[in-house]
C-alpha cells in the first residue's frame, strides 16, 4: 500500500502531522508493506526567496497583534512538544520553499527523501538559525546523505525537478486538496490535516481492508477529531 503525503516545509501542522502519522504507522501490523511518498505543495508560491520573521507574517495574515501572533506560535509549539518534537516558538522565519521541494524530488531518486525531509523540518522548526540562509539547504542535503556536488548542481539549475514539483501540486489540486498536510492512501482514501494518531490508525486499517477501486474520499477525521492544517490563507491557529 502506498501513502502519499502532500506537505510544505513552511507548514508547522505538516511537521506535527508527520509525527502523528508515524506513530500510527509504527503500530500498524502491515508496516513493512506500506510505502510512504512525500509530495510537493507550496503554501505560497509567490513568497519571496528572502527569509522574513514568522511572527509579523502571522500578525499581518490574520489581522492580529504581534502579541497574539506570538501566543499563536506558542500554542503550535505546545502541540509539537506534545508529540515529542522540538519547536522554537521565537525567532523563526519563512521564505519560498520551491528549491526545497525540487531538492526533495532529487533526494527521492537517491533514496534519501525521508532523511532530507526530516533535516528540513528540524532546521526550520527546531534549530537556531534559518533554514533559508545562503548555503544552508546544501548543508542539509549533505547531512541527509546526498552528494554535495550533485545537490549543488540541482540547486544551481532552476529547471531541475521543477516540473516534478508542479505535477505534484496539480495532482493535489485535482484531488481537491486546498491545504496541507494531505494524506492519500492508495489513491482511494484521503485524510486532511494533522489528525490525531488514532485517526491515522483507522485510515490505515480502512485503506488496507478495502483495497478495491473506489472513489477518492477526503475525510476530516473521526467524530470530534480536529485536523489542523495550513492553506494559502494561513495555518490554523490553536484555540485559546
Amino acid at each position: 500500500m502506498r501513502v502519499e503525503v502532500w506537505s510544505d516545509i513552511n507548514c508547522p501542522w505538516c511537521y506535527i502531522g508527520k509525527a502523528r502519522f508515524e506513530k500510527a504507522l509504527e503500530r500498524f501490523p502491515h508496516r513493512a508493506d506500506v510505502e510512504v511518498v512525500h509530495r510537493s505543495f507550496e503554501l505560497d508560491p509567490r513568497s519571496p526567496a528572502e527569509a522574513r520573521p514568522v511572527v509579523p507574517l502571522i500578525a499581518a495574515k490574520y489581522g492580529i497583534s504581534l502579541e497574539q501572533a506570538e501566543a499563536a506560535e506558542a500554542g503550535i509549539a505546545a502541540n509539537a512538544r506534545a508529540e515529542g518534537l522540538d519547536y522554537l516558538s521565537e525567532g523563526r522565519d519563512a521564505a519560498n520553499s520551491f528549491d526545497m521541494h525540487r531538492l526533495l524530488h532529487f533526494a527521492a531518486e537517491h533514496g534519501r527523501q525521508a532523511q532530507l525531509l526530516d533535516a528540513l523540518y528540524r532546521a526550520n522548526f527546531a534549530e537556531e538559525g534559518s533554514a533559508f540562509a545562503d548555503g544552508r539547504l546544501l548543508e542539509l542535503a549533505v547531512e541527509a546523505g546526498l552528494d554535495g556536488g550533485a545537490a549543488a548542481a540541482v540547486l544551481a539549475d532552476p529547471a531541475a525537478y521543477a516540473e516534478a514539483v508542479r505535477e505534484d501540486e496539480a495532482t493535489a489540486s485535482a484531488m481537491g486538496a486546498t491545504g496541507v498536510p494531505f494524506y492519500v492512501f492508495d489513491r482511494r482514501l484521503g485524510v486532511s490535516g494533522a489528525q490525531p494518531s488514532a485517526t491515522f490508525t483507522a485510515a490505515l486499517e480502512q485503506a488496507w481492508e478495502s483495497r478495491v477501486a473506489v472513489p477518492l474520499l477526503v475525510e476530516a477525521g473521526g467524530a470530534g477529531a480536529s485536523g489542523e492544517a495550513c492553506g494559502p490563507e494561513g495555518c490554523e491557529l490553536p484555540q485559546r
